[in-house]
């Protein structure tokens, strides 16, 4: 979603009389945080294969069908110049109906280890956007760009700190700020650790700024100590809690360390934000890509991981003791920040630009 709407942007900003559309699953943020950040979307009734309750993927081959089916009629309506696909639910549908229809199609791919979607679209599409090196193991080279993933523009300019900024959340400037996150949905285990520490007392110089996703944000609210159930983003707990940050340049800017699974977008803008991170590989991905992007910055010493058996255990140490190496902090940040590609949506813009004047001129001969 996030690098989709950077990507939009771009080719607004280069042709502001674009039109675009987006093309998303039926019940998903996209369909949330799309029109927020003004562009219009469609909804596909799509969902992925459920690895855990094998009897949900009875119904998948009818929502791929009318998905497919919904696809093309949003296409012969909208006639697109080109196609960009992200991976998501609704990119197979809609990239498979388009290379049908002849119309070029670009995928960005963002992890290491590409998902099923993109590796099934890979040899329908004329270019594929790639944000690591060696994806020709996946990938046919001749069609690979390395360029990065979009982020969104308010990661790029990040601003100074300040009271004002710190005030935002409630936290205390003369406290070292541990930034906690899940994704955008939360993650169950980062968030037991975090609780588990909380009741057993933060050090008095650490506060944490702790996002625990919407779906587990009642059920931990209910069960903080004291005044913090009442109100979570109290100043004097030592934490403050949040089911989502939406100004996450302000929550960047206060946090002297990240603590975050290893998705790929949160590590391209981890990248450039340069600040020392904690990574907690999500076991619940397929093809374990969050391991492979971990590996990726932990290989360069650019992030130091903790495996999701152990963060309960271990997150606390790892992050009091990060937070005692300043030298160590400051080797992190340096390191990451030489993996990030700010222009990335520029990039990606600029090759879908070009495959939809390459369709123009095709149309006109």
């Amino acid at each position: 979603m996030f690098p989709a709407i950077a990507i939009a942007q771009a080719i607004r900003e280069k042709i502001p009389e674009a039109r675009m559309l987006f093309v998303g699953a039926a019940g998903r943020m996209e369909m949330e945080k799309v029109p927020a950040a003004g562009f219009p979307i469609e909804g596909l009734d799509i969902a992925g294969f459920d690895r855990r309750e094998l009897r949900k993927n009875l119904a998948l081959p009818y929502k791929l069908a009318g998905s497919l089916l919904k696809a093309r009629s949003l296409l012969r309506k909208f006639r697109p110049d080109v196609v960009i696909g992200v991976g998501g639910y609704a990119s197979w549908p809609t990239l498979r109906m388009a290379s049908r229809m002849r119309i070029p199609c670009l995928i960005q791919e963002q992890n290491s280890v590409p998902g099923m979607t993109n590796r099934l679209l890979a040899r329908r599409v004329q270019v594929i956007c790639v944000a690591y090196d060696g994806m020709e193991a996946f990938f046919p080279k001749k069609k690979i760009l390395l360029t990065g993933n979009p982020v969104r523009k308010d990661i790029l300019m990040l601003p100074a700190r300040s009271a004002e900024v710190y005030r935002h959340f409630n936290l205390d400037p003369e406290k070292q700020t541990v930034l906690i996150l899940g994704g955008s949905g939360g993650a169950q285990s980062v968030n037991e650790a975090v609780f588990s520490w909380i009741r057993n007392r933060i050090p008095s110089n650490i506060q944490l700024l702790w996002q625990t996703g919407n779906r587990y944000y009642q059920y931990y609210r209910s069960r903080l100590p004291g005044p913090a159930a009442a109100d979570p983003t109290a100043p004097s707990s030592g934490f403050t809690v949040f089911p989502f940050i939406d100004q996450m340049d302000l929550a960047y800017t206060c946090a002297d360390i990240i603590v975050s699974r290893s998705g790929a977008i949160a590590i391209s803008e981890f990248c450039l934000v340069g600040k020392p991170v904690i990574l907690v590989p999500s076991p619940n991905v397929a093809g374990d890509h969050q391991w492979e992007n971990a590996r990726a910055l932990a290989s360069r010493e650019a992030a130091l991981i903790v495996s999701d058996p152990e963060v309960s255990g271990k997150l606390p140490e790892a992050v009091v003791g990060l937070l005692g190496d300043p030298v160590r902090r400051e080797q992190y940040g340096k390191n990451i920040r030489k993996l990030g590609i700010p222009d990335s949506a520029d990039r990606i813009a600029d090759q879908a630009i070009g495959l939809s004047l390459i369709n123009k001129q095709k149309d006109g001969a």
